[in-house]
């Protein structure tokens, strides 16, 4: 009996030693994934997926320029900044600033800060703001889209 005992612990070590299964991907995975697919738009300067990050009636507000309301509003700013499809901008989150926190039957609350650069050919990227954000995030079904953006601190 003692020898059986010896080698079951022997057979279920490895089993007892591996790595549980990876964890669904909590509320913030899911927002920072969407927040890195929404600015990769941004940066490369690509409309139609940057449209398709935002609710339709998206609310924009900044403490440097005007409220913008409607994501056709938005494309018009976001096409101005992509002159002959080439960004003028770029922007980094900082990641650990970020917070995101549940907003019950609607989606999620997002606040950071972020980093803007400006991009000009043959030169080292500058420094253009740092402000925060609010992200508010819609939830319908599987797709998260952006239905306000306050931005301050720039």
């Amino acid at each position: 009996m003692k020898y059986a005992l010896v080698f079951a612990l022997f057979a279920l070590a490895p089993a007892l030693a591996a790595e549980p299964p990876p964890s669904a991907p909590t509320l913030k995975d899911t927002v920072l994934a969407q927040d890195r697919a929404v600015f990769a738009a941004f940066n490369a300067c690509d409309a139609a997926e940057f449209r398709k990050h935002f609710d339709p009636a998206v609310e924009f507000y900044q403490d440097n320029d005007e409220v913008t309301v409607g994501v056709d509003e938005l494309i018009k700013s976001f096409d101005g900044r992509c002159k002959n499809g080439k960004s003028n901008l770029r922007r980094e989150l900082d990641v650990a600033a970020a917070e995101v926190h549940p907003i019950q039957g609607y989606g999620a609350v997002q606040l950071g800060a972020h980093a803007f650069w400006i991009v000009a050919d043959g030169k080292p990227d500058q420094l253009a703001a740092r402000p925060r954000f609010v992200h508010l995030w819609k939830r319908r079904g599987d797709r998260w889209v952006i239905s306000r953006v306050i931005s301050y601190g720039h």
